[in-house]
C-alpha cells in the first residue's frame, strides 16, 4: 500500500508542473554585462533561474569594480527571490546583500519590462530596478535610489548578454 501511495504522488502531475512566470519570462538565463553609475564602471553576471520545482525565481547576482578614485577594488554580491504572494498570487521578491541590506520589493511586469519597486518607510530609502528586453538576448538595467523624501535617481545603468550554455563566466 505505501508503495502504491508513493508511486501514485511520485506521478501526481501537481509535483512536476513548474510555474509559469509570464511576463518574467524574457529574464530567465545567465547574463553577463558592464555598466556605469555612482559606483563606478564595473562589470559583472548574474543568473535567474526557476527552483523549487519552478514555483521561485532566484537572481544570483555579482557585480566587480576596479580601484578608482581613491578607493579600492571591490565585489558586490546578492541574492533576489521572486515569489507570488497570497490568493492573489501577487508578484513579489525579497533581496540580500553582502553589505547586509535586506529589501523587500513589489514586481510589476510586461512581456518586455520588469519593474521592481522597494516596499515604502517613511525613514527609509527606497529603491527601484528596471529590466529592460532590447533584443532577445540582451537586457537594459537600471538601479535607482532614493534618500527619505527623495526622488529616486540613477545610481546604475548597464547593458546585459544572455551567455549561451556552457560559456565561461
Amino acid at each position: 500500500m505505501r508503495r502504491a501511495l508513493l508511486f501514485a504522488l511520485l506521478l501526481s502531475p501537481a509535483l512536476f508542473a513548474a510555474e509559469d512566470w509570464g511576463s518574467l519570462q524574457f529574464l530567465i538565463g545567465e547574463w553577463s554585462g558592464q555598466g556605469a553609475g555612482e559606483p563606478g564602471a564595473g562589470t559583472g553576471s548574474f543568473s535567474f533561474l526557476p527552483d523549487l520545482q519552478g514555483g521561485i525565481l532566484v537572481r544570483k547576482s555579482f557585480a566587480e569594480y576596479p580601484a578608482s578614485g581613491g578607493k579600492p577594488a571591490y565585489r558586490h554580491d546578492d541574492l533576489l527571490i521572486v515569489y507570488r504572494e497570497g490568493p492573489a498570487r501577487q508578484l513579489r521578491a525579497i533581496y540580500f546583500d553582502n553589505e547586509g541590506h535586506t529589501i523587500r520589493y513589489s514586481v510589476e511586469a510586461s512581456a518586455n519590462r520588469a519593474v521592481f519597486t522597494s516596499d515604502s518607510a517613511q525613514s527609509a530609502p527606497r529603491y527601484r530596478m528596471t529590466y529592460r528586453a532590447m533584443a532577445p538576448d540582451e537586457l537594459a538595467f537600471t538601479f535607482e535610489m532614493a534618500a527619505p523624501g527623495q526622488d529616486l535617481a540613477p545610481y546604475i545603468n548597464a547593458t546585459l548578454r544572455r551567455r549561451k550554455p556552457g560559456a565561461a563566466r
